[in-house]
């Protein structure tokens, strides 16, 4: 469980958003959605390379 201190006057809805910013970068809550749905490892393994095609494709964009 993370804990989020508030702060000497700090409003409620900035203290939420530093949660939130902590909750998404410790990667709980890709590890929360991952295990929702069983995806089979040949399906994981398509879409793990499909991924790096498309960050490949942006960065040989970025090049030209």
């Amino acid at each position: 469980m993370l804990v989020i201190p508030i702060k000497q006057g700090e409003n409620i809805e900035r203290a939420l958003k530093r949660y939130k910013r902590k909750f998404d970068k410790t990667g709980t809550r890709r590890a929360l959605q991952g295990r929702k749905q069983f995806l089979k490892p040949s399906v994981q393994n398509r879409a793990k390379v499909q991924k790096a095609q498309y960050v490949q494709l942006l960065r040989d964009q970025e090049a030209v």
